[in-house]
């Protein structure tokens, strides 16, 4: 046995234990105000923040020292700072950095470990929709604020024409939508075009609904309860797909329907999260996130839907492309590329 590489192992895995337990202070902070409370207000002391949140001293102390230790919030002599940055992290949800929605994500998974378990045991997988509530809501809160900032100024426009169909009236469906964040940034950056989100998910159906009512669009917004193979209509301009292609047994046969609906001249817009698609390229930070994500909800998912090749969140473009072009689909490249996010145009 070689020691020194015994003792590097050792060295990470503490790291990254104490980094799962910071997700769930993390969403413990959000729940409780703690980071809210701490944003503009400079130096605080436990106490400080106790009675600003109405919570317990002790315990805030013992929370504040952890997310010092994590470099998530700085310490000087006896008080406690959260930085513009570390607000924008953790404290402001409309930020395309806001990360704690990812932690809320990450505590459905360990509350839903039973069911993962037995997922893995059986053949009959995990359906997204049998997953904690944290699940759906850190869903959106985690995608949304991506979307705001790149959907209207980077990705859209990348699409061949589309900006300006939309612009001037277009139907829009976004299929997969869960609560509906994709479908409102769009709505709110094109109020002359029309929307229709669709997702099996009843409950965020009906939360995408109240969501619309809040936002002021819902005159050109609607939602419906339907599975991605077979959501009524036809003659849209643009069918979307965010980061839920991957999640689905059959993707073929969804993109197969898509294709079906669309107009002659329609065009697909389908975000999947980035990936080489091929082995080692993919062990890498970013890899290690959508990989776990993907074996504890997205594979499970598909295979709970009778999936028998499920893609997974690390398909990559190449495969993607080979998926399309099985469903009919003759024109396809990427038009946009984040460190995240893999944006593809499809066209008939």
């Amino acid at each position: 046995m070689d020691e020194a590489r015994l003792q590097e192992l050792v060295d990470r895995v503490v790291l990254d234990m104490g980094a799962a337990f910071g997700a769930a202070t993390v969403v413990l902070g959000d729940r409780l105000g703690l980071w809210r409370a701490m944003a503009g207000a400079g130096p605080l002391s436990p106490g400080e923040l106790a009675r600003r949140t109405g919570t317990h001293e002790r315990l805030v102390a013992e929370w504040l020292a952890a997310q010092a230790a994590a470099g998530y919030v700085s310490y000087d002599d006896g008080a406690y700072t959260l930085s513009e940055e570390q607000a924008t992290v953790f404290a402001d949800d409309s930020s395309p950095v806001f990360m704690t929605g990812l932690a809320e994500v990450i505590s459905s998974v360990h509350r839903d470990e039973a069911k993962i378990v037995e997922a893995y045991r059986g053949d009959k997988g995990l359906a997204w929709t049998d997953h904690d509530q944290a699940l759906f809501s850190g869903t959106e809160r985690f995608f949304r604020p991506g979307y705001a900032a790149n959907l209207p100024t980077a990705w859209i426009p990348a699409l061949g024409g589309v900006q300006d169909r939309l612009a001037e009236g277009a139907r829009v469906a976004d299929v997969g939508c869960g609560h509906g964040a994709s479908t409102l940034v769009m709505a709110q950056a094109y109020p002359a075009s029309r929307f229709t989100g669709f997702d099996y998910h009843g409950a965020s159906i009906a939360r995408a609904r109240e969501l619309a009512e809040q936002a002021g669009v819902a005159d050109r917004v609607s939602f419906d309860t339907a599975g991605a193979d077979d959501y009524p209509g036809t003659g849209y301009d643009l069918v979307c797909l965010f980061d839920s292609l991957h999640d689905m047994g059959h993707p073929a046969a969804v993109l197969r329907h898509i294709r079906s609906t669309l107009a002659p001249d329609g065009t697909v817009l389908l975000v999947e999260p980035f990936a080489h698609g091929r082995l080692p390229d993919d062990l890498n930070p970013v890899g290690r996130l959508f990989f776990n994500a993907s074996a504890t909800v997205c594979v499970p998912n598909a295979i709970s839907q009778g999936g028998a090749e499920a893609l997974g969140a690390q398909a990559g473009e190449d495969r993607l492309f080979e998926v399309a072009g099985q469903a009919g689909f003759t024109r396809m490249r990427q038009a946009a590329v984040t460190p995240f996010n893999l944006v593809l145009e499809l066209k008939p």
